[in-house]
């Protein structure tokens, strides 16, 4: 009974992937590409707050002595 269950869950998945309209290369790679910028970005703006943030707290530290 539990190995019915397994089978059609497979076949149901299998049948469900034929369905799925796959990227081409030219799509994947474009979207890779934005994935990394974007992310490359991203962590810049974040390094720069850090950076900034840090040296604010070290300055306001460093006055009261």
């Amino acid at each position: 009974m539990k190995n019915n269950k397994l089978i059609k869950y497979i076949f149901d998945s299998y049948q469900e992937l034929k369905k799925v309209t796959w990227p081409t290369r030219k799509q994947l790679i474009r979207d890779t590409l934005i994935v990394i910028v974007s992310s490359t970005i991203a962590t810049a703006i974040f390094a720069l707050v850090d950076l900034g943030l840090s040296s604010a707290l070290q300055y306001f530290v460093s006055l009261k002595g």
